[in-house]
């Protein structure tokens, strides 16, 4: 998958926009997302998948995949926020905000009406922020992303430090689907009991792996005389496009008249 990703980012239809462009987009429409109300971050996460489908022309099944991977964390820190306990003596006080409770031993374990619109509020602010910065991921290769950041004076460290966690999240990829290849050939996830057991040596194994591989990498580097800083080739090759410079700008400045609009309706 991460080379798939890596793939659509050099191959899809916004290639030719200039990768500063891009990336300012995503941090206006990131930080639109991190302050305003729900019904903007829902708008936002839907006029995002359309600069990212339509325009880029990412395949659907891929986006909506990897959206499904991001919504999965959610899922997992769903019950921390809605499901509470409370002793059975103070039941009277979260009356107001238990959505559906029963007793358990000497507590009383209830659904929250305040965790879940808190939780509500979580993913649809996570999900906005996702969409923007996987518009950024799916059509801005990761060397233009380094090489923007370079000249907008980004300090170097923080590139750098960038660049190896990229390079290393493929080492850990390519690492666990090896592992994974020799695994299935050996019949290793023929059942439950077995699947568990595989699963648990190839974690084992993986990190070890990835350390050596990761250890052959950096000797790598030294035998080609490295000195201290990347060099990435990202050639100028784009053509800014007034039609997705316009339209970006007026949809931004139509998001953030929607929120000044609700706030004045919330707090009238």
């Amino acid at each position: 998958m991460s080379l798939k990703l890596d793939t659509l980012a050099y191959t899809n239809r916004l290639r030719g926009l200039p990768p500063e462009h891009k990336l300012i987009f995503a941090i206006v429409t990131l930080f639109i997302s991190l302050i305003t109300h729900p019904p903007i971050q829902i708008l936002i996460a839907l006029w995002m998948g359309i600069w990212t489908v339509v325009y880029a022309k990412i395949p659907a099944g891929i986006y909506f995949r990897i959206l499904a991977v991001a919504s999965f964390f959610w899922l997992t820190s769903l019950p921390a926020l809605v499901i509470n306990g409370i002793s059975v003596a103070d039941i009277s006080q979260v009356q107001n905000d238990s959505w559906f409770g029963f007793n358990l031993g000497y507590y009383y374990i209830y659904i929250s009406r305040a965790g879940f619109y808190q939780a509500l509020t979580i993913f649809t602010r996570a999900f906005a922020s996702v969409s923007c910065l996987y518009f950024l991921m799916l059509t801005v290769p990761f060397t233009e992303v380094m090489e923007t950041l370079r000249r907008f004076k980004f300090p170097t460290l923080l590139i750098e430090l960038l660049l190896l966690m990229y390079r290393f999240i493929f080492i850990l990829w390519n690492t666990a689907t090896e592992l994974s290849i020799a695994q299935k050939s050996r019949l290793g996830y023929r059942d439950f009991r077995t699947s568990i057991k595989s699963l648990a040596l190839l974690i084992g194994q993986l990190l070890k792996r990835t350390l050596q591989k990761y250890s052959q990498f950096s000797l790598g580097l030294e035998a080609r005389g490295m000195n201290g800083e990347f060099r990435v080739y990202a050639p100028r090759r784009y053509r800014p496009s007034k039609r997705y410079i316009l339209e970006a700008v007026v949809g931004c400045v139509i998001l953030i008249s929607l929120e000044w609009w609700l706030n004045a309706r919330i707090f009238a």
